[in-house]
């Protein structure tokens, strides 16, 4: 009895603590909202929480009426897509590689990748780099730069160690080649831990606005997260104008910030939930074991 009232205890602790946790990411995205759909000026009264006061559509029509926005939107889409499918691929074969015993030198790659995820080579060397290799004002120093990632490759590299290998040995018998064992047996039974991985990037690949302003002064090569980024540091409405905003009373810079957030966050937001259920069974099954 003790201990079914201990998990009780328990249980009730963890549901309190998760509503509270919940309700400090929840109740700042329900108030962004409300602001995105109230008159700019009334919003500067305060007293806003959790509706709009004075609901106006005009902040979305304005930020929408920036043909800037639909550049920048189609630059995150783009390096989102291409990034993660390019990431996938050249992770997905170095953790197929690393994921057999018998590979030579795999101890020492390992080793070696290890160090990488605790050291790096700076920003200024980074810069030089990818400043030398040409990336520079190019829309492939989005993809290039993190095509592979180590951390994923254990998390990929783990999930294959664990398929049978009487799979792949009958594939071979039949005369395939280890590619085509990769991409028609491997790849189609990774799909929990590839959803994972494809998860991790593409959120790192949305939200990323450094790479831009460290690399990028061409405006149409701008991410939704950089436009963004401009909006929040700008001083005020006048700086939207000069970016081709239409000017109307009904909005302030504050505004066109809420309404803009509320346009780069939604689409990873749709997307997240279908993700979420491999998430986890791809993290357990992809876990660094020894």
């Amino acid at each position: 009895m003790r201990l079914e009232k201990g998990e009780k205890i328990f249980n009730i602790f963890n549901v309190i603590f998760m509503l509270f946790f919940s309700s400090l990411i929840i109740f700042p995205l329900i108030n962004i909202i409300a602001l995105s759909f109230n008159d700019g000026y009334d919003a500067m009264k305060g007293g806003i929480y959790f509706f709009p006061r004075k609901f106006t559509l005009v902040n979305y029509e304005t930020i929408l009426k920036d043909v800037t926005i639909y550049k920048a939107f189609g630059i995150t889409v783009a390096k989102t897509l291409i990034g993660v499918a390019a990431h996938l691929f050249i992770t997905g074969i170095a953790a197929y590689a690393m994921s057999k015993p018998y590979l030579a030198g795999r101890k020492v790659f390992i080793r070696m990748g290890v160090i990488t995820m605790f050291f790096s080579g700076g920003m200024i060397p980074t810069f030089l780099v990818v400043k030398s290799l040409g990336l520079a004002n190019n829309f492939w120093v989005y993809i290039i730069p993190v095509l592979f990632s180590f951390y994923d490759m254990i998390i990929l590299m783990n999930f294959f160690r664990n398929l049978p290998a009487s799979l792949e040995e009958s594939a071979k018998i039949d005369g395939a080649n280890f590619f085509q064992v990769f991409f028609k047996i491997v790849l189609p039974l990774s799909f929990p831990v590839l959803a994972t991985i494809s998860l991790f990037h593409g959120v790192y690949q949305w939200n990323d606005f450094f790479v831009a302003k460290l690399y990028i002064t061409d405006k149409f090569l701008y991410p939704i997260q950089y436009y963004l980024y401009q909006l929040l540091t700008s001083t005020g409405a006048a700086n939207s104008a000069k970016a081709g905003v239409y000017i109307s009373k009904a909005f302030t810079t504050q505004s066109l910030q809420q309404a803009t957030m509320i346009v780069t966050t939604l689409p990873i937001m749709l997307v997240y939930p279908f993700l979420q259920k491999y998430f986890i069974s791809g993290m357990l099954v992809g876990g660094v074991k020894e």
